[in-house]
């Protein structure tokens, strides 16, 4: 019999009904209307049977050749070759449930609901293109601290802080895996010290009074929207997180106490904060209320009002002004007003501290309320908007603006 050539089953056409070209053995090229499909007919315990090889050309002539002679090769051996692939197709989805990737999604699911979307994204980013490449198809209890080292090397080469992101992003998994008793250890906790050190990040702030004066006439000034408009100026005012500025709600302002409630889930401590709101924020609220105030948030998306402005319409409106991401950015407010609070205005360090909602050093963390010194910090809120207003008022002078002391709180 003759033997197939590559050429010959290359050239080989469909006609209207299925035909055999065979290769010796009982290999043989099934030739339908739709396609090419390489088959294997055999005889095992006394039956017929036939087993598929695969779809040229994915398959070539030379790949079924080997197929089919390790299917002869079981037969000899005692082993049904239809058989050994299904279990072997069995076994290779349980391997599957408990992949890397698998688990990552189950992860995923169970403990990053709270986050928020901007978190969310870059996570699932980092799993998508970075990890599961190298590493989803792989039994998460078979993943050694050698393999994810060589991963993370590679994102390394890209950039160091993706890298670290990768790295605690692994480790989270592994840890959820040892916790579900999908494995024993987790191979990212060994590469403690293998990566570089990541290059502290200090976002870009403006700090000189007659510079914030000039930032603060360029926002009065800003031809957007009124939406983006306001989110600017309350960020120099509230200098809250962008992310909290962003996903302000008109259900957290209390009008009749003049301040925003903000409810634990949405901070980064995951505690209550208050912010007192000065006239001068208040009046911006209630003059956006007239636009948004029938959504939910204050800061509405173009996109629809269901949603918050985007991450970036802030840091867009400061480049439109001028204010590049190397001189001024969203979470630049946080320091521009941490700085001259403290320095100029010489309110409390601790104060401040407390209005910026960051980590602040008490006796017993319990004791920790949302309502400390907020008489202190609400004249606090109310000096530094005056401030704001001066300093565009004066062209950033401070000659005649009252310098408070630093107060001893009554609260």
């Amino acid at each position: 019999m003759q033997k197939l050539t590559a050429t010959a089953v290359k050239q080989t056409k469909p006609r209207e009904s299925s035909y055999k070209m065979t290769d010796g053995g009982g290999l043989f090229l099934l030739v339908k209307p739709q396609g090419k499909y390489w088959r294997y007919d055999y005889r095992f315990a006394g039956k017929r049977k036939t087993l598929a090889l695969g779809v040229y050309p994915d398959v070539s002539l030379a790949d079924a050749r080997k197929s089919h002679l390790i299917a002869r090769e079981q037969i000899a051996a005692g082993i049904d070759p239809s058989e050994a692939k299904k279990i072997k197709r069995m076994t290779k989805n349980l391997v599957s449930s408990d992949s890397f990737e698998a688990i990552a999604r189950e992860w995923f699911n169970q403990k990053m609901s709270s986050m928020s979307d901007g978190h969310k994204k870059r996570t699932m980013r980092i799993l998508e293109k970075d990890l599961f490449p190298s590493l989803g198809s792989r039994p998460v209890s078979n993943i050694t601290a050698p393999e994810v080292l060589a991963v993370l090397t590679k994102i390394e080469s890209r950039t160091v802080d993706i890298a670290h992101r990768a790295k605690q992003t692994a480790g989270l998994v592994f840890r959820y895996a040892i916790a579900t008793g999908r494995c024993n250890n987790d191979p990212a906790r060994d590469l403690s010290g293998a990566l570089k050190t990541k290059k502290k990040k200090h976002l870009a702030s403006i700090t000189d009074p007659n510079e914030v004066g000039a930032l603060m006439s360029a926002i009065n000034s800003y031809l957007g929207t009124p939406i983006v408009k306001t989110a600017l100026a309350l960020s120099a005012y509230l200098f809250q997180r962008p992310g909290e500025i962003r996903h302000m709600e008109w259900s957290e302002i209390n009008w009749d106490d003049n301040r925003w409630e903000i409810p634990a889930h949405k901070m980064k401590m995951k505690r209550e904060h208050i912010v007192p709101l000065s006239s001068q924020a208040k009046a911006l609220l209630s003059e956006l209320h007239g636009l948004t105030g029938r959504g939910m948030y204050v800061f509405s998306s173009a996109r629809g009002a269901s949603r918050p402005l985007s991450e970036n319409g802030v840091r867009a409106a400061l480049r439109t002004m001028g204010y590049g991401n190397d001189t001024m950015t969203p979470h630049g407010f946080r320091a521009m007003a941490r700085t001259i609070l403290d320095e100029v205005l010489n309110f409390r360090p601790d104060w401040i501290e407390h209005q910026l909602a960051c980590q602040v050093e008490v006796p017993d963390v319990q004791a920790y309320k949302h309502t400390n010194h907020l008489s202190g910090r609400r004249h606090m809120m109310q000096a530094w908007a005056d401030y704001l207003d001066y300093l565009v008022e004066s062209s950033g002078g401070t000659a005649s603006f009252r310098v408070r002391p630093k107060y001893r709180d009554t609260n």
